[in-house]
């Protein structure tokens, strides 16, 4: 605990940090607004799977519009990037020498840095959820959202969905993290730690969009991160969720395992 304590100060601390979330916080509030201004527009797009268009006649669901758009990219680049600097930026500037001249585990500095690296994603998709809750009632009010499958529920209920929607997100950008700390375990230069582990998420992505590698969805974690929309329907699809879930457990566990190997052995000293 004394660790993630000290890591979150210097987190805070850090202009760039509040830069993040200013961009994340961003992209609700220009697509409320680009939403409203279009409200009268019949050929509005109606968005990936359906979600943006619901969003234009209830606010409520403002929230998952928005995350439709970042976990496309900007949620992983900013993973890519605090998952990345929390250790090779550490290394740049030579003061993980003075972590590790302490009797301070290589484990627990890890992990620290790997949950420092949550909490700021959390904060992060908190910030994006509770802005586009309030510019959506703003523009369009909150009212018993229709899902994607036609049946209206409850305003409780939508925001339940909202709220099951966003920590499986999480879930799935949580897998972004490890990799970048495998990444920043090699190169002492996070903006190269940072590159890679969006690569990787690039490339499968792209692996997924053919129908050639089909074989290999069910194995790319990238491959289930839009599960989350089988929540906006009912009854609700359990087993994509489900297995999307036991697919990230599988990653974070197999990168992080990996990430401490090759950081427990890395001469940091020299």
């Amino acid at each position: 605990m004394m660790l993630l304590r000290r890591e979150m100060t210097k987190l805070f601390a850090q202009k760039r940090s509040y830069v993040g979330w200013g961009g994340l916080l961003a992209v609700p509030l220009l697509m409320t607004l680009a939403l409203y201004l279009n409200r009268n527009n019949v050929h509005h797009d109606n968005g990936p799977g359906g979600v943006i268009s619901l969003a234009l006649h209830n606010g409520l669901l403002m929230p998952v519009a928005a995350i439709t758009l970042l976990s496309a990219f900007l949620l992983p680049l900013l993973a890519s990037m605090v998952g990345s600097y929390q250790l090779a930026g550490e290394a740049e500037t030579g003061t993980i020498k003075t972590w590790l001249m302490h009797s301070i585990s290589r484990g627990g500095v890890l992990a620290s840095k790997w949950g420092t690296a949550i909490i700021y994603v959390t904060l992060g998709l908190v910030l994006v959820f509770l802005g586009g809750l309030a510019a959506g009632a703003l523009a369009f009010g909150l009212h018993a959202p229709a899902l994607l499958s036609g049946q209206t529920v409850s305003v409780g209920h939508g925001l339940e969905l909202s709220l099951l929607s966003y920590l499986y997100v999480l879930a799935g950008v949580i897998c972004i993290l490890p990799l970048a700390l495998l990444f920043a375990t090699v190169p002492n230069s996070s903006l190269t730690a940072a590159i890679g582990a969006l690569v990787v998420f690039i490339v499968m992505n792209i692996l997924g969009a053919f129908s050639y590698f089909d074989f290999l969805k069910p194995y790319l974690f990238t491959s289930h991160i839009d599960a989350w929309q089988n929540l906006l329907s009912q009854p609700i699809s359990w087993h994509p969720i489900v297995t999307g879930l036991i697919t990230f457990a599988i990653y974070i566990a197999g990168l992080m395992a990996v990430a401490w190997y090759l950081f427990r052995r890395k001469d940091i000293l020299v």
